[in-house]
């Protein structure tokens, strides 16, 4: 049986040879667990995972390459459902769950931001993911990738680059390298009821990198308050967001939410 043409608009990009998943199997240890695979393309990933003893559920958007998947006789052990991954319940899959895949650059930081709230269910992920999306997740202050999305993985995981994928080990080749990220998700630094506004400071904080933190924190509270915040947490007044550490944040937004008498800012 032919299999289907790569598409596009999916980003699709499969992996050529298994072995290179290695990484990804080490840092999972999946044998005898549960793993929620996200678009299991050409198979290459699933079928590492099921030499590894894992029970594996994969998520594949694309019917055509579904179809296909489960006419090859190695992975009719895999469960597929045809959906988008970024519908995925995590909140409904059993404890102990794990979380691949190889992802399409369109929608990995917007799934990986769905699923780092579940770390009650996923205590684990590893996913390949293109080269500068692991340096966003990543980076630290004084990077030129720091960012919301750095800050808010920090919140609620470890993140670890576990190695370096070349171009050319896809089909069709992408135009950068990729890698495999293992994150190993956490309790966050907040009740879960506040994080939501603390999201909401955090890429209010980063709307525009240019500007000094209080100019942009003063478009949600004003600028006296965003100033006397920053003050009060020991921070300088000229101060911009990729300068701030992951407590320094976790300080300024409890001072802005004191300062103000809301209980959830941004809330509502």
């Amino acid at each position: 049986m032919s299999r289907p043409q790569l598409k596009k608009r999916l980003g699709q990009h499969h992996l050529r040879q298994g072995s290179l998943c290695q990484p990804l199997v080490d840092f999972l240890e999946p044998a005898g667990s549960k793993v929620v695979e996200i678009g299991l393309g050409g198979g290459v990933l699933t079928a590492e995972l099921l030499e590894a003893q894992a029970t594996v559920v994969a998520w594949e958007v694309d019917y055509e390459w579904a179809f296909s998947i489960r006419q090859n006789p190695a992975l009719q052990a895999a469960a597929v459902v045809v959906g988008d991954a970024l519908a995925i319940p995590w909140q409904l899959l059993p404890p102990g769950t794990l979380a691949a895949g190889n992802l399409p650059y369109q929608i990995s930081t917007a799934l990986i931001a769905r699923l780092l709230p579940h770390w009650q269910v996923i205590p684990k992920a590893c996913f390949l993911v293109q080269w500068e999306v692991a340096d966003r997740l990543r980076a630290t202050p004084g990077d030129g990738d720091y960012g919301a999305l750095s800050i808010l993985t920090a919140a609620r995981a470890e993140v670890a680059v576990l190695s370096r994928v070349a171009r050319a080990a896809f089909h069709p080749p992408p135009k950068v390298d990729g890698a495999f990220v293992g994150l190993t998700l956490g309790k966050p630094p907040l009740p879960e009821a506040e994080m939501g506004a603390f999201t909401d400071t955090v890429r209010l904080a980063f709307a525009q990198r240019r500007k000094m933190l209080r100019n942009s924190l003063a478009a949600r509270w004003g600028r006296t308050a965003a100033s006397r915040a920053i003050e009060s947490v020991g921070l300088d007044s000229r101060s911009r967001a990729e300068e701030l550490y992951l407590g320094d944040f976790l300080a300024l937004h409890e001072a802005l939410r004191r300062g103000s008498g809301d209980l959830i800012p941004g809330g509502g």
